[in-house]
Order: C-alpha cells, then sequence, then structure tokens
C-alpha cells in the first residue's frame, strides 16, 4: 500500500517529524511553504536530493497555482509521490481535522496513511504557536523515545460524480478509523484563532451531535446517556 510514483501519500499531521518518519519507509517529493530559519536550511538541503513543491507566502494562497503546480508533477513518470498532510497544520495527536481539498481535486491514486504516537514515551504534537521549532526539536532529542504506529492504508480514487471535498471526507474517516482517532469536521487553523467562550461552546455542541450521529444505531438508552455525560 506504500505510495508510487505520479500518487499522492495523504496522512493525518501531529509533528514536523511526520515526513521523517514515512520518509523512513519510502522515498518522497515535498510540498509545503518556503520558510527562514532552520526549516528553510532542511528545505534547501531537500532541493539537492530530488524535485520538490515549495510555495513563497503569497503563492500558497493562489490555490489554482497550487493545483497546478501539483499535477505537473503528478503528471510525469520521473517524479518520487508527493507526501501531503492535507490538514495544513500540526494537530494534537487526538484528532483528524478538516482536509484541504487541494490535493483531491487532481487525477491521481491517493494513499492514505493513519499515524498515531505513543504518548507514554513523549508529547509529539508541535504547538507551533507556543513553540519555536529549535525548541520543539531539542524537546524531542531530550526525550525518552519517539514511538508511533503507521498503518498504510489501501489506494483510493476519486468516484464517478464525487467531488473534491467528499473525496476528501472519506479519506479522513478511513485515516481517523483505523489510527483511533476522532474524526473533527472543524478546520486545524481554528487553533490559531482567539474565539468567544460562546462561539467554542457553540462548536462543541455541533461536534457532540456529530459524534453521536455517527454512533451505530442499535447502541442501547443507557450507553447514549453515559457518553453523553462524557462528552
Amino acid at each position: 500500500n506504500k505510495a508510487r510514483k505520479g500518487g499522492i501519500c495523504v496522512a493525518n499531521h501531529t509533528s514536523p517529524l511526520d515526513a521523517a518518519i514515512l520518509s523512513y519507509d519510502n522515498c518522497y517529493s515535498m510540498i509545503g511553504q518556503r520558510h527562514g530559519g532552520l526549516l528553510g536550511f532542511t528545505q534547501k538541503v531537500l532541493d539537492m536530493t530530488t524535485a520538490h513543491i515549495w510555495f513563497e507566502r503569497g503563492e500558497s494562497k493562489d490555490r489554482q497555482m497550487v493545483v497546478n503546480r501539483l499535477t505537473e508533477h503528478c503528471s510525469s513518470g520521473k517524479n518520487l509521490p508527493v507526501l501531503i498532510f492535507p490538514e495544513g497544520t500540526c494537530i494534537n495527536n487526538t484528532s483528524v481535522m478538516m482536509f484541504k481539498k487541494g490535493s483531491f481535486e487532481i487525477d491521481t491514486t491517493i494513499y492514505p496513511v493513519a499515524i498515531k504516537y505513543n504518548t507514554l514515551y513523549t508529547e509529539a504534537f508541535w504547538n507551533s504557536s507556543e513553540q519555536s521549532f529549535v525548541k520543539y526539536l531539542f524537546m524531542m532529542l531530550t526525550s525518552w523515545a519517539l514511538v508511533c504506529d503507521v498503518w498504510y492504508l489501501p489506494p483510493m480514487r476519486r468516484l464517478p460524480n464525487e467531488n473534491a471535498i467528499s473525496f476528501a471526507n472519506r479519506v479522513k474517516a478511513l485515516i481517523a478509523k483505523k489510527g483511533g482517532l476522532v474524526d473533527l469536521q472543524w478546520d486545524g487553523m481554528i487553533k490559531r484563532k482567539k474565539l468567544s467562550e460562546r462561539i467554542r461552546q457553540t462548536l462543541m455542541d455541533l461536534e457532540r451531535q456529530h459524534f453521536l450521529e455517527s454512533l451505530p444505531r442499535n447502541i442501547s438508552h443507557g450507553n447514549l446517556s453515559t457518553l453523553t455525560s462524557v462528552l
């Protein structure tokens, strides 16, 4: 089930080290925004190895340009599969947030991967709003161990008459189920927003309703009451 040339590998995103872990089993082309500092230096080193897709900050907001460059890359039989984290930001190892639809608009095979870190050894989540990359890297290097499970799921393609958003949600649901993660509908970038308590409560109520609706129909009333109280 590992990604092949011309395909796109998509995975949930907890840490910048996700890419290094997946690269242990396969070789990928990376896609993302250009950075400065240590991350920028790492990108320059990667450029010496194979073809990658980097965007300047202004270009990354041009969705059609991103789709065009990704399509061009995947249409070449010589380029490595592209590794993409469709959430667009690191999430805290408990959930899978909304997948951006761009990579699911490409007419190619999608190779889903689920990643789940074992928090018994260390907290792998990078909260980029509070930690610099250097500080985070130091924490990882001085932790007891970095342990995670990786599942390579069956390749998927968009169905006839299925739009990119529906396809993205279908892939996301599969990754969440395999990794034992909560499948959320929120945009991961919400963590960078200062929300009022009323909006936070509304979002929690909507997600609670979404979770309850996803439960099996034959669940007992007693168990449902217990779950509701926990939520």
